[in-house]
């Protein structure tokens, strides 16, 4: 919960506030739709909120309004008069069942942490949540009988590089290890096949690590992405995203493609998607969990890696910057022998330096939850200078140990040896290419039904709809338009028949599906100057009356759909991108299948379960975990089993393109 508006948003969006009357449309910024925060003030005359515009400037390099070319540097704060008359807006006390006083918006604040009667109740509610006589006591959010694994024998001598060693266990999934999914043959028991198509590697390496999450605020969510479940072709719990900045991307210990097997000594390996978030978004100061870490294809083994890394460290490192362009005065390199980022020197009276705690030759595990021990020094500047203010690293050292010479990434033309997080090396943006999006046919809609429905409503021509949106073609996961939220204010709110998680389908006849979230805002806002409305829209409803009620635990987190839910959209909303991966003849692909047609289950979509580090799959980063299979080389998938669609994947030699449909996973 934000201290300062009383509601409850991620960190890193703007605040929340419910204003008293309808506020005038000149206060209003044109991208959230809500009265401005922190105004900005654009050279062509438009004004935005600073988060709002920040965001939107990472993406693209034009004014959202008259798309005028703008970089984020050309804009200014507004004038004090603007701010002045932002403050003085009339807002209503977020906590009205105990308090009913309204204020001017800049007095929230101090009536909250001062006065209010609502927020007092709240923050004893939560110390006494924090107090220890009470931890351990609370039941699970789901009854779910725990069957813990065993953990695979750690070989002699073996210690985990990221995980804590006394919990690691450092496993061969080229032997046939009991109780584990080996992806490096071609099928396993779960139906599970890896795309891999080289002799010289002989077994991919992975470690079953428990991981220790600890939370100042019980409720604060830990921010990342999951899909999967035993309702999914997938079946386990696995990691899509891990969000920058969050409790997931401080620790830095947890990565995209990680299996969660336990949460808090529970076994999740064998519950529904609905189940496992509410496992993972049950309050606590401490969360344990067991995940499964793939490492990569190796021909060593196991004892020979663990020895070499006797002595090694996992340092955390957080470097605060003062504003977006101040250098961190590092310079960091590839090294010949060995894959990763490596630190070669801090220059003198740089922040990193002034902070003492990176050394040279620290190896780069991770910058603001990014994995990128695979990754390029172009990756990490681009990292670090769209950085805001924190800066998290995460460093493997092993004392004692000179640099050998660096290497120049292949991958990049024209770029020197190393990169400096100050600009003094180039960092090469890779182009955006318009992707051939297509839809296409599937009857995988499992445990959700759509009702589409039709709202007419009359209204004042000055009173606004009261809704917030998300979404939009524009989206990276190519998302149609939903609602977020209906405020207490507008027609909406009090017709009541439109509601969060609804996708809206058009208004007043124009068709939403195929628009960006721009473009979609422009269209309700305009046909909302109408006496009446007339909206299409989607609901999606779950059957299964079993599963927890997911709406009244997220109250403290962020909301946005489940990622099963969006598997119930008909397919005529799905949105196709093409995924291009080439590789070396020696090479795998590097990521396994589920999914497929068979006689018992029908027609089921093909969905990526593995991305193996160091494989052409992960170096590319835009195939995720979770992403389902529509076409290869144009060819649809839908229908054909999983004994099919491997030969087809294994013929494609040097090239492949991958249709796939990308929904983002559930928040945790």
């Amino acid at each position: 919960l934000c201290c300062e508006c009383g509601q409850f948003h991620l960190l890193l969006d703007n605040h929340l506030y419910n204003f008293q009357d309808e506020v005038d449309d000149e206060l209003i910024c044109h991208i959230c739709l809500q009265p401005l925060l922190q105004p900005m003030d654009t050279p062509c005359g438009h004004t935005y909120c600073f988060k709002c515009l920040e965001n939107f400037m990472q993406e693209y390099n034009f004014c959202p309004m008259d798309r005028k070319k703008l970089s984020f540097q050309q804009c200014h704060k507004s004038s004090l008069l603007v701010r002045n008359l932002l403050d003085k807006l009339i807002v209503l006390c977020p906590f009205k069942a105990e308090c009913q006083q309204i204020m001017q918006r800049c007095e929230l604040e101090a009536h909250l942490q001062n006065r209010c009667p609502g927020f007092k109740k709240y923050k004893s509610e939560l110390q006494r949540k924090k107090n220890p006589v009470s931890k351990g006591k609370e039941d699970p959010p789901a009854k779910v009988e725990p069957n813990t694994p065993k953990d695979a024998e750690v070989p002699s001598g073996g210690s985990s590089l990221v995980a804590e060693s006394s919990a690691a266990a450092v496993v061969s999934l080229g032997t046939a290890e009991p109780g584990l999914v080996n992806p490096a043959f071609e099928e396993t028991e779960e139906g599970e096949s890896l795309i891999h198509k080289c002799n010289y590697r002989t077994s991919l390496v992975a470690e079953t690590n428990t991981i220790e999450i600890h939370r100042e605020d019980p409720e604060e969510e830990l921010g990342m992405r999951i899909v999967g479940g035993k309702d999914t072709p997938l079946g386990n719990i696995v990691v899509q995203e891990v969000l920058r900045d969050s409790v997931i991307a401080a620790d830095g210990r947890i990565a995209p493609g990680d299996h969660i097997l336990e949460v808090n000594g529970v076994n999740i390996s064998s519950v529904t998607h609905c189940q496992a978030v509410s496992f993972l978004r049950h309050p606590g100061p401490v969360l344990h969990l067991m995940v499964l870490q793939e490492k990569g294809f190796s021909n060593k083994t196991a004892q020979q890696d663990s020895t070499s890394a006797t002595n090694r460290e996992v340092i955390h490192v957080t470097l605060i910057k003062r504003d977006r362009s101040e250098p961190l005065g590092i310079k960091l390199i590839r090294k010949t022998d060995e894959a990763g980022i490596f630190i070669l020197d801090m220059l003198e009276g740089g922040l990193a330096a002034k902070n003492g705690k990176l050394s040279r030759n620290d190896r780069v595990l991770s910058i603001n939850g990014q994995d990128l021990r695979q990754g390029t020094p172009e990756t990490a500047a681009q990292i670090i200078q769209t950085t805001e203010s924190r800066v998290n690293f995460v460093v493997l050292r092993q004392p004692g140990v000179q640099l050998s010479d660096p290497v120049e990434d292949g991958s990049t033309s024209n770029s020197s040896s190393s990169s400096s997080s100050n600009g003094g090396s180039p960092v090469h943006h890779r182009r955006r290419l318009d992707q051939n999006h297509y839809r296409r046919k599937s009857n995988y809609q499992k445990g959700y039904v759509n009702h589409e429905k039709t709202v007419a409503i009359k209204k004042e021509p000055k009173e606004s709809l009261g809704i917030t949106i998300g979404g939009g073609r524009d989206n990276k996961n190519k998302l149609p338009i939903y609602v977020t939220s209906v405020q207490p204010i507008g027609c909406l709110f009090r017709d009541g028949r439109i509601k969060r998680g609804d996708v809206l389908l058009s208004i007043n006849g124009i068709d939403l599906t195929h628009l960006n979230y721009y473009e979609a805002v422009s269209a309700l806002k305009s046909n909302a100057a109408s006496h009446s409305v007339v909206l299409k829209a989607l609901e999606i409803i779950s059957v299964n009356s079993a599963e927890p009620s997911l709406d009244i635990k997220e109250q403290g987190f962020s909301w946005s759909p489940l990622w099963i839910t969006w598997l119930g959209l008909p397919s005529h909303l799905h949105c196709c991108q093409d995924i291009v991966l080439s590789k070396g003849n020696l090479e795998s692909w590097g990521f396994s299948i589920v999914g497929g047609f068979e006689e018992s289950k029908g027609n089921q979509p093909f969905f990526i379960k593995t991305i193996v580090p160091g494989t052409p799959a992960f170096r590319d980063r835009k195939l995720k975990c979770g992403d389902e299979i529509v076409a290869v080389n144009g060819v649809p998938a839908i229908g054909m089993s999983n004994s099919e669609l491997i030969p087809m994947l294994k013929e494609q030699r040097n090239k492949v393109t991958l249709t796939v449909v990308s929904w983002p996973g559930s928040l945790v």
